[in-house]
């Protein structure tokens, strides 16, 4: 599965979130850290949502850059 994930540069960090996985966040001092620290964070939540037999939901969230 491949999800949708939203970068955003903070005042001394990086953050990180998943629109189609609420609660789904990671933060990290360079785009590289919080990418990881982002795939770590699904990792983790996707298993916390089996053990508690949710269903996992389908990637919906589409990404574009719009040139204006």
């Amino acid at each position: 599965m491949r999800f949708a994930v939203v970068i955003e540069k903070a005042s001394g960090n990086y953050s990180a979130y998943v629109p189609d996985l609420p609660g789904c966040v990671a933060t990290g001092s360079t785009i590289e850290e919080v990418e990881q620290q982002i795939q770590e964070a699904i990792e983790f939540h996707l298993e916390g949502m089996r053990e508690e037999g949710l269903p996992i939901p389908e990637p919906t969230t589409l990404c574009e850059y719009i040139e204006a």
